[in-house]
């Protein structure tokens, strides 16, 4: 053993290097993660950090989208009556 090496020291894994994983336990469990639609959603959401004015806007607009087309929807079909 040559001194600059550690008898004790753990060796570095792999998912040491990986960000924590936003995605709820639950969504994990239906098979979502990064690699899929909704999952991608949910890691971008889940990884916003209310204390900053920018992801508070992120957040703002990723509702506006998300709920622009039911809204439009439900008023086409208001509009046809």
């Amino acid at each position: 053993m040559r001194e600059y090496d550690e008898p004790d020291g753990e060796p570095i894994l792999p998912e040491d290097l990986l960000a924590p994983d936003p995605i709820p336990a639950d969504a994990r469990r239906l098979g979502l993660d990064r690699n899929t639609e909704e999952g991608a959603l949910l890691a971008l959401a889940g990884s916003l950090d209310p204390s900053k004015l920018s992801h508070r806007v992120i957040a703002w607009v990723l509702i506006i989208v998300l709920v622009a087309p039911v809204l439009l929807g439900v008023l086409q079909e208001i509009r046809t009556l």
